[in-house]
């Protein structure tokens, strides 16, 4: 899952949105800080609403990724992105196409939630403007063993630019994608991999339940 899939049903509690977030912001800016569920656990009840919500939310996305990767849509979308991939780009590994699958059909997702539900995409980004960058970078600090100094700077950039919008379209999702092998040092793909991205963009939208059961994911 990614931003979008993590926030779709919490957009009411802004901090608890945020949270969800966390994992993936400090993905991209601070690899080093990790926050495991024995770091978030101890501050769900905590005096600090805000430090609660930001904690739960946190603690959110790395269950909601436990039950993802174990479906069965995860694994036979991805398998069959990655298979597209590979016929696509050749044997050359350095394409990663697994990689290249995962993150692709995730993507994807979020893609295919933002048009379903435009909306709640706008109201997404109306509600990440009432989260203080600072007031998160503060929480994650006091739960996480490693420090950042970087995450109030990328959650700000991130309001700012909200490339997740680029996620709509085949094009410029594929060239985010290369920003993201780029980041962790993969080869980009060439632009004729759009039509991967497109193939994903159907398998996703008809296999959406499957990748989202009822049982841990309200669509309505």
């Amino acid at each position: 899952m990614n931003y979008f899939a993590h926030a779709l049903n919490h957009i009411a509690r802004p901090y608890f949105m945020a949270g969800t977030a966390i994992p993936d912001w400090l993905s991209a800016v601070d690899r080093k800080v990790r926050l495991r569920p024995r770091c978030l656990e101890p501050w769900l009840c905590c005096e600090d609403a805000t430090q609660s919500e930001v904690a739960a939310g946190a603690l959110k996305h790395l269950t909601d990724d436990d039950w993802f990767h174990a479906t069965r849509g995860f694994v036979e979308v991805t398998s069959e992105l990655t298979r597209l991939f590979r016929e696509q780009l050749g044997p050359d590994e350095r394409f990663h196409c697994g990689f290249l699958g995962h993150v692709g059909m995730e993507l994807i997702l979020d893609g295919v939630l933002m048009v379903r539900y435009p909306d709640r995409f706008e109201e997404y980004w109306r509600a990440m403007e009432f989260v203080e960058p600072t007031v998160v970078e503060s929480a994650v600090n006091r739960m996480a063993k490693t420090p950042t100094d970087r995450l109030a700077w990328f959650i700000d950039l991130y309001r700012r630019e909200q490339f997740l919008r680029s996620y709509e379209n085949d094009r410029t999702l594929l060239a985010r994608l290369n920003q993201v092998l780029l980041r962790v040092k993969l080869s980009p793909i060439p632009q004729d991999a759009e039509k991967v991205v497109a193939v994903g963009r159907s398998l996703v939208t008809q296999r959406l339940r499957d990748l989202l059961p009822v049982e841990h994911f309200l669509l309505s």
